[in-house]
Order: C-alpha cells, then structure tokens, then sequence
C-alpha cells in the first residue's frame, strides 16, 4: 500500500454487539491455516457479536484450500463466488463456480476451493454452528445466483428478493439476494431475532442500523444484530443489490 496519500479517516463503524459497517480501504490479511496464496480478510465474527463468522477471500493464481474448510460435525458452511472461477468440491462431487455460483456444505461435510482464474477470484466465505432438528438433515447444495429468478418482496414491484438454499426445516438458516430499485426500500423499519452478515454487490443507498443512517455502496460488509433496527433505500443510478445470510426455521432457546 506504501505510504498513505491522505489524512487517514475510515467509513467503517463498528458497534460491537449490535452493528457494523466495514468499508473495505480498511481491510487486513488474516493468515488462516489451510489456505494458501489467499488473502483473507475475517469481517462478522464472534468477537464482533455475530453467531457466525463472514470472511472476504481474494484467491491469487493456483490459490485455494485443498485441506478443506469446515467439515466439523456441528459446523455448516457457504461459499459465493464475488469474481472469477473457482472449482469446488465436497462429498466427492465436483462444481465449476464462476460469478453468482455458490455452494451450501452442511456438518461433516468438508468444502474444498481451488482458483481456476488465471487471475485474481474473490469470494464471500461463511461458517456458522448448526442447530440440529430431529428427523432432519441438510445436504449439499451448489448453483447460480444468476440462473435464480428474482420475485417481488413484500408485494413491492421495485424491490426483489431470490433465495439460495430452499425454505424446507432441514435447514437452520438460508442465503438471499436482496435488490432495491433506485429510490426503493424496505416497506418499514425492521426489528426482528434474526442476524445477518451482508455484502454489497452493486449500487449506493442508506441503511438504517440501530436507527442511524449510514451510507453504504459496493464492496461494504453490514453486520446486523438481533433486535438491532434495519431499513434500506436505494439512491444513484443502478441498483443497491447484496447477499446476506438469515438464520430461520428454528425456535428462540431458553
């Protein structure tokens, strides 16, 4: 990076516990053990009140994780392919991920990433502890974002939703790709159980975060906490557009 070319100021802001916005001018390289020629940086973590734990990947040529990531048998994991081309495996299938693919490895289950790009290939990496339902059982998911079709969220012809991962009880929590039209938002402010770990793939707006306005553009990381409030609207040109995860289908524990 060398020396810095202005006075050193950051958008990032972190309430930890409740909420955060991380630019990524801010990001730094995390030296995780089976990675190689990886750059990763760790965004959503315990430490910052998520359940979950997000990382920012930039795989250089011939990077990747052949050790596997995840595998723990309470432990499910998500990959989104940003940029680039990446192989991927788990439970002995093969998936060729390019922009928008992705792929859902539940517990016990290891996923190993390889760059097919000559050059860089960026990723939204996720793992997060699974709550275990008698009688049901996640298994391995890959696909397209891009081969989704969009619906309208909450009967709102300009704002769209798609999901990743199906709306069935075997799964604890699922991914979305949530997009506002320019001038649109959300139909109210939320307040709700859920967590989410967001990153932005397109646009500008304003998101509502423990009721302050913040703005946020392409290459943020959100971090939303329970209870915390939450809104969006969409402003300039092209559409405010991110993917985020949810945890669902499970009851509040005593």
């Amino acid at each position: 990076m060398g020396y810095p070319k202005d006075l050193l100021s950051s958008r990032s802001v972190i309430k930890h516990g409740k909420y955060a916005l991380i630019a990524p001018e801010g990001l730094v390289n995390n030296v995780i053990p089976g990675f190689h020629l990886c750059h990763i940086s760790i965004l959503g973590s315990p430490k910052l009140g998520a359940s979950f734990v997000d990382y920012y990947v930039t795989m250089k040529n011939r990077g990747g994780n052949n050790e596997g990531f995840g595998g723990q048998e309470d432990v499910q994991t998500f990959v989104y392919i940003l940029e680039g081309k990446i192989k991927a495996s788990a439970d002995d299938k093969e998936f060729i991920l390019e922009e928008s693919g992705y792929l859902y490895c539940p517990p016990g289950v290891k996923m190993y990433l390889e760059n097919m790009n000559d050059g860089d290939s960026k990723l939204f990496l996720y793992k997060q502890k699974y709550r275990p339902l008698v009688g049901r059982k996640p298994w391995v998911i890959s696909g397209h974002a891009n081969r989704i079709e969009f619906r309208n969220y909450d009967d709102m012809h300009n704002v769209h939703i798609k999901d990743l991962l199906p709306a069935d009880l075997d799964f604890d929590m699922n991914f979305h790709i949530l997009s506002f039209d320019p001038a649109a938002s959300h139909p109210f402010i939320e307040t709700h159980v859920q967590e989410h770990g967001a990153y932005i793939l397109s646009g500008e707006g304003m998101y509502n975060l423990d009721n302050k306005w913040i703005p946020v553009k392409k290459g943020d990381y959100i971090f939303m906490g329970p209870y915390v409030h939450q809104a969006a609207y969409a402003v300039g040109r092209e559409n405010l557009t991110y993917v985020y995860s949810k945890d669902c289908n499970r009851d509040a524990e005593l």
